[in-house]
């Protein structure tokens, strides 16, 4: 089974003691790629580290988070632009609006995901797009700069099936998949089966969002078998449907070869 997590903080701190046999457990069970998003500033380092470290393991990319926009915003694009510019990244991630912590900067969140979407529109990179208690003002930014323009993963998708039709509309986006899917009362397992199975991708968010049965706990890439399993129950085919369909449906976001 050939397995793709395609958002992983494997890089993070939480790793620092035991990242090799992180990576060698995913390995065991099947995970042949993991990508990794960016935060700000702060994590670049650690993140292309990583990637250098496990060059056909993890593959990075680049973006600023939501939760990280502050004052110094503009400065922090400037980075972040910067080092898009320095290597290969596979997508311009992990971008978005966050309403769920503060909102105290959320005008310049706006300007910060739209400019961000405009350099994966020059560099045709996909985005890799967060969007916790803003997903219509996320989809708002989309559409003003130019939604056809654009491919890539709502990632920790979590919404009802308004938020799946709108998604539907934009024909390169996938939903990311991920934890959540195993929680009792996420509700997502409703939904997902109305989902096409091509229009979806796995993610873990690890250490986050550890799914059942390790939820509270430091969640791994490993973990994805978990996921995989509740998805495959929830369309009602075999694991590794699942795990071909939504490795190819990465493989070809990211031109993975």
């Amino acid at each position: 089974m050939q397995i793709i997590d395609t958002h992983t903080h494997i890089y993070a701190k939480e790793f620092d003691t035991d990242r090799a046999n992180i990576v060698q457990s995913a390995k065991n069970v099947g995970v042949e790629a993991t990508f990794l998003p960016n935060e700000d500033s702060s994590s670049i380092e650690a993140l292309l580290k990583t990637c250098d470290e496990f060059p056909d393991f993890a593959f990075p990319m680049m973006g600023l988070h939501p939760t990280s926009v502050k004052e110094d915003y503009i400065a922090e694009l400037q980075v972040i632009e910067k080092t898009l510019a320095q290597r290969k990244f596979y997508a311009v991630g992990e971008i978005g609006i966050d309403l769920y912590w503060d909102k105290t900067f959320v005008n310049q969140q706006v300007i910060a995901f739209e400019e961000q979407l405009r350099w994966s529109m020059d560099l045709q990179l996909p985005v890799v797009i967060h969007t916790r208690n803003s997903f219509y003002e996320a989809l708002e930014s989309i559409y003003r700069v130019g939604y056809e323009q654009f491919k890539g993963i709502f990632h920790c998708f979590g919404g009802g099936l308004n938020e799946w039709n709108e998604i539907a509309k934009l024909p390169n986006f996938y939903a990311g998949i991920g934890g959540v899917i195993t929680f009792k009362n996420s509700g997502l397992s409703d939904i997902l089966p109305q989902i096409p199975l091509n229009r979806i991708v796995l993610e873990t968010d690890a250490p986050y969002l550890a799914p059942v049965p390790h939820r509270g706990k430091r969640n791994e890439p490993a973990y994805i078998r978990e996921v995989i399993r509740k998805v495959a129950e929830c369309y009602q085919i075999t694991e590794e449907e699942v795990a071909t369909v939504t490795t190819r449906n990465a493989k070809n976001l990211f031109k993975l070869n």
